[in-house]
């Protein structure tokens, strides 16, 4: 199991130039471990493509309706108050978003005091310098890697998902 940002997840619904590295991550290991507000990322990632014109509306409900189905095969870090501590400790030493904070937050209190024996996937370029170390590297792409479903989370891998402008 790997812990998820919401960055890495939006190349799962919809076709983006990191589809294929996602896609790889995936194929290595199927099982999702994930913020609990993951899923407003999701919704607030695709619909900023549609806004800006670069996603149309119906692609976007459909990658939107993938996303509660992977939600919903994944493991969630749902303890807010662990995570609201350490995002706040974390908020104090790196240069990051509140939103970016909560996620690494999140994937430390799924780590469990480990997070160089666990890994974390993220697209994000803000938080590999937080996260320094601690987590497994995860930008090695998998060569030929062809996409699972998680519990059929979703049955169009990303490559046949709507592309955005």
């Amino acid at each position: 199991m790997r812990f998820w940002d919401s960055s890495a997840l939006i190349p799962l619904l919809i076709h983006q130039p990191a589809s294929k590295q996602t896609d790889a991550w995936l194929a290595g290991d199927g099982q999702l471990a994930i913020w609990t507000l993951s899923e407003v990322e999701i919704t607030s990632a695709l619909w900023r493509l549609v806004r800006e014109g670069r996603l149309d509306e119906s692609a976007a409900r459909e990658a939107e309706a993938r996303g509660v189905q992977l939600v919903a095969a994944s493991y969630t870090v749902v303890d807010v108050a662990a995570v609201k501590t350490l995002a706040q400790r974390v908020l104090r030493t790196h240069p990051l978003r509140a939103a970016d904070a909560l996620q690494l937050a999140a994937a430390l209190v799924w780590a469990g005091g480990q997070p160089h024996l666990r890994m974390l996937h993220t697209l994000d370029e803000r938080l590999p310098a937080a996260r320094g170390s601690r987590f497994r590297r995860s930008n090695r792409l998998v060569k030929g890697a062809i996409v699972r479903t998680v519990d059929s989370f979703y049955t169009v891998n990303a490559s046949s998902a709507p592309a955005i402008a």
